[in-house]
């Protein structure tokens, strides 16, 4: 969004700049024309002063202006007898208008110029001044090519372009103070959206910044807040509902236990066994956030080498070899150790209950793509079709060993794939640093 503001601000000051520029170029190359014109009729006229004086010889004019070429211009002169001194513009120079004789009535008088005239030659301009002399009238040209006609344009043009290069560079200077301004509160309250998406309800936007985007920031804390008393609300009435089961399930344990017929209390009490369990893996889901935080985390090679541990003495007892092929560095996922401890040990249970003793077993990890997979893998008679749906039954399988690990890697915004021989728990990595154990 700040990109778009800089290029948005530095795009209008630009065309502000053209705006101004395109009209001030070419009003200066009027002024540089206009100016030039000025000197060429003012140089004229002194060459015509000259000539028309009556102690000047032709000699003394031609090296008079012989001593002008270091002026700009071709500066000529026609004499009343048709003689051209100097040199000529293209196209020579005309017949002058009548001009009184030198003096006049006054000898001592200046002599007597006519009205400059002006001729556009080519991309040049010719200024023509008729002067009176003894002789009739003369006439002195003084012609300016087209780069001598805008001599002193370009210096002005390249102190224009300085000047509206400099009020770009202040722009984009104003205006990347303005997008931070702007930008800054509004990519932090993004972030903040997207922590909270994530799941972090400890995150706040900044109330800081203009007017409207500290009132977004506002109400997305408002909104944090409220669903985070919203969650807080409904777990604690899991909870106390989960705690409230546990007075009637005790009673009917003790009726369990209290029955005649022992074979019956056997089969019953183990439906209540498995009620209690269902009932504490409730409370302890409810609780979990309390103890771990919003946003769990763990060391998957952690916890991975811990569970590979835990197995390892019942592995050896059924002859099975268990390989663990670990990298060094820590795994951070998205997922509590003991979330992932119970995903792990579902899925190495599924290994010993349905493959025959001395099969071996291996548990894989790696990092590609910015994901954390684990693999478990064995050489046993498969994985049937179908075997990850909950409830589902095959040899003796309930199908919840692996809903539970796909519960875990789906709460840890990954995903549990099946193989025919091996299982995929796929993890989003974590960014905090502080494993949970």
């Amino acid at each position: 969004m700040r990109r778009r503001i800089l290029l948005l601000s530095v795009g209008m000051t630009t065309l502000v700049v053209l705006a101004f520029a395109v009209p001030l170029v070419i009003l200066l190359r009027s002024t540089t024309a206009d100016e030039s014109r000025d000197k060429a009729r003012y140089l004229a006229e002194s060459v015509a002063y000259y000539v028309g004086d009556k102690d000047h010889t032709n000699d003394d004019i031609t090296a008079y202006l012989d001593g002008l070429k270091d002026k700009p211009g071709r500066i000529s002169v026609r004499m009343p007898d048709g003689t051209t001194l100097g040199e000529a513009p293209p196209g020579g120079v005309p017949t002058p208008k009548e001009v009184p004789a030198a003096y006049g009535e006054d000898p001592k008088g200046p002599p007597k110029i006519g009205d400059p005239d002006y001729r556009d030659i080519g991309d040049g301009l010719a200024v023509d001044v008729g002067v009176g002399t003894e002789n009739g009238t003369a006439s002195v040209c003084l012609y300016l090519t087209g780069d001598e006609l805008y001599a002193g344009l370009v210096p002005r043009v390249l102190f224009l372009a300085g000047g509206s290069l400099l009020v770009l560079l202040l722009s984009i200077a104003g205006a990347e103070l303005v997008s931070r301004r702007l930008a800054r509160p509004l990519e932090e309250t993004a972030g903040t959206a997207e922590r909270l998406a994530r799941g972090d309800m400890d995150a706040r936007a900044p109330t800081t910044g203009p007017a409207e985007v500290a009132k977004v920031g506002a109400a997305l804390n408002g909104l944090a807040d409220r669903i985070d008393e919203v969650i807080a609300v409904e777990r604690e009435a899991v909870a106390d509902l989960s705690h409230r089961l546990r007075t009637p399930l005790t009673a009917l344990r003790l009726q369990v236990e209290a029955l005649p017929d022992r074979e019956s209390a056997e089969e019953l009490n183990t439906q209540v066994n498995t009620l209690e369990r269902a009932l504490t893996a409730v409370i302890s889901a409810a609780r979990r956030p309390q103890r771990e935080g919003r946003v769990p985390n763990s060391d998957a090679v952690q916890v991975t080498r811990q569970r590979a541990a835990f197995w390892e003495p019942l592995f050896e007892d059924q002859g099975r070899e268990l390989a663990l092929d670990l990298p060094d560095a820590p795994a951070m996922v998205r997922s509590s150790g003991e979330d992932l401890g119970a995903a792990l040990d579902a899925l190495v249970e599924n290994v010993v209950a349905h493959t025959p003793d001395g099969t071996p077993a291996r548990i894989t990890l790696t990092r590609a793509d910015g994901l954390v997979r684990i693999v478990v893998a064995d050489n046993g008679p498969g994985i049937p079709l179908g075997a990850g749906e909950r409830g589902r039954s095959d040899r003796g399988s309930t199908g919840l060993g692996l809903d539970i690990a796909r519960r875990c890697a789906e709460a840890a915004g990954g995903s549990l794939t099946l193989h025919r021989n091996e299982v995929v728990l796929t993890l989003r990595p974590s960014t905090d640093a502080a494993p949970t154990a």
